[in-house]
């Protein structure tokens, strides 16, 4: 069957679809995706603006039209931090609902730790042993761990790379000047606070295998050394600690402005990576990672493979 996944981010909304039955590789179709950084339209009252919300329908809509012209036998649709967090969630949700007609699922932290667990679990195979998976994304990490296909612990932090950008490092809007060192030190030290509960439940849990997903330890596994993503979906990628470091220590000092001239950054998300760098640094520090291994699979395939359980015959 074709499935279509449509993916309301803090940055994006990404549509992907795939043709996929159970027990088999989903392939994908097609992929679009529309910049539209919802969380960055997020009021001084916790609510998102008009702006964000016209945007969002008029992004949808288009979303729902391509998935029927490419004869999608069904739209999974969801949303993550950004709406989430909104305080007039509801009443966007429900204005989505009525002008597009598509029923946005709002994914708690948790069920997006363990969607992408799911995924990456799959990607690898039981061979992998003990798993343990990181996911830095716009709004919040993801942590998860365990043997079987649903992780033993799944954890979600206030700790995405766009959030912290915007609050913390308080980057300059002209993307002209790195933020300054006492900023980024601050940010590490937050973010060492906000590990610290988590540290011992991972560790309680354990892992064989460290793998990290998604967009930002992607760009930072490129940046430190990883194959681009014209050597394929198969070619296998890592992150080690030192390559990162090395990493955190030259985007530190680069006007964000300037980092989409580095390859693998793209334009949409380099006033991130810095912020998203130092959570990486923290993560594979407090929980003694020498490296992680990247997988090309994340929320939206682990997704796609729960609505393909969800429908094979009993």
């Amino acid at each position: 069957m074709r499935l279509g996944v449509l993916d309301v981010g803090s940055n994006t909304v990404h549509l992907l679809v795939v043709d996929a039955h159970h027990g088999a590789h989903p392939w994908p179709a097609h992929s679009e995706k529309v910049v539209l950084r919802l969380a960055e339209q997020i009021g001084p009252d916790g609510a998102l603006t008009d702006a964000g919300a016209d945007g969002l329908v008029k992004a949808v809509g288009m979303a729902r039209a391509a998935a029927a012209g490419l004869a999608a036998d069904d739209l999974i649709a969801f949303a993550t931090s950004a709406v989430r967090d909104a305080t007039n969630a509801a009443e966007v949700l429900a204005r989505v609902r009525d002008e597009t007609g598509v029923r946005l699922e709002v994914l708690s932290g948790a069920d997006e730790a363990r969607m992408t667990f799911l995924a990456v679990r799959r990607w690898f195979g039981w061979s992998a042993g003990r798993l343990l998976v990181l996911d830095i994304g716009g709004g919040s990490l993801e942590l998860a761990a365990g043997i079987d296909e649903g992780p033993d612990v799944a954890i979600s932090l206030p700790l995405g790379a766009g959030r912290l950008s915007r609050e913390r490092l308080r980057v300059d809007p002209s993307g002209t000047l790195p933020p300054p060192a006492e900023a980024v030190e601050e940010l590490r030290e937050y973010v060492d606070e906000l590990l610290d509960p988590v540290v011992d439940k991972l560790a309680e849990v354990g892992w064989e295998r460290p793998v990290a997903t998604s967009k930002t330890f992607r760009t930072l596994a490129r940046l430190a050394g990883a194959a681009p993503s014209g050597a394929g979906l198969w070619a296998r990628r890592r992150l080690t600690r030192t390559g990162l470091r090395q990493v955190l220590g030259f985007v530190r000092h680069i006007p964000p402005a300037q980092l989409p001239e580095l390859e693998g950054v793209s334009a949409g998300r380099a006033h991130q990576l810095l912020a998203g760098a130092v959570v990486a640094e923290a993560v594979m520090r407090r929980l003694d990672l020498d490296s992680l291994d990247i997988c090309p699979w994340a929320l939206r395939e682990g997704v796609i493979l729960r609505r393909l359980d969800q429908l094979a015959p009993m």
